[in-house]
């Protein structure tokens, strides 16, 4: 599927997909750290578990599962640390700059779709200078079920006023498919992005998977 052939809209998951927030995050974990006078932990180590969260994050950074009893704990503090580390060093990824302008100036709409809470998603994107562009956001709180459960996407279709069919969503994991195809949206792959340690993305099931934002592009011929 092409612009020319039908989609309306673009919809981005946030972390590792629109922007690198990786360092910010990484940085509230170090801060958890270095108030428990732990070492640093390297941005390599972490990245490939950003999209997860802070559930990712903190598994990383501490080797403990959500079924640790002090992880309620230690996610809420990094929740909160992280609510003043925002947007200290994210950024967008190269090329996604143009990407979005060139949206913007052929009057397709985008948006994001992300499993972030909605209120730091929202402050990301302001940090950004997009959160007056964007068309629509979607936290992982906006609806009763995040990704993988394809509502986030129904509802920003909704909101779009758009049947799911004519936008296109990009992600960097695997339930990010997953919610596109269960939303009947065609998807595209990350391959930039962090990717997690699961599945090879060429396995997730995606319509392509891309290497740059301007893969994006020219998949879709905008």
């Amino acid at each position: 599927m092409t612009a020319a052939t039908g989609i309306r809209a673009v919809l981005f998951d946030l972390d590792g997909t629109l922007a690198d927030t990786a360092p910010d995050m990484a940085r509230t974990v170090n801060v958890m750290r270095l108030s428990r006078s732990l070492p640093p932990v390297p941005l390599e180590l972490v990245r490939p578990h950003v999209s997860k969260g802070a559930r990712g994050m903190i598994g990383a950074a501490f080797g403990i599962t959500p079924e640790h009893a002090d992880f309620a704990a230690l996610r809420e503090e990094f929740l909160a640390v992280y609510a003043g580390n925002l947007c200290v060093d994210t950024c967008l990824f190269p090329e996604m700059g143009e990407l979005l302008d060139r949206l913007d100036g052929r009057g397709v709409a985008w948006g994001v779709v992300t499993n972030k809470f909605e209120h730091l998603a929202r402050s990301v994107m302001d940090g950004l200078g997009l959160g007056s562009r964007s068309a629509v956001l979607v936290g992982g709180d906006t609806c009763a079920r995040a990704k993988p459960f394809p509502d986030p996407l129904l509802h920003a279709a909704e909101k779009l006023a758009l049947k799911p069919s004519s936008i296109l969503y990009v992600g960097d994991d695997e339930r990010d498919v997953q919610a596109a195809r269960a939303a009947g949206m065609p998807v595209l792959a990350a391959g930039y992005g962090y990717l997690g340690d699961g599945p090879d993305p060429a396995r997730w099931g995606a319509d392509a998977v891309v290497a740059s934002p301007a893969g994006i592009a020219r998949w879709a011929g905008l």
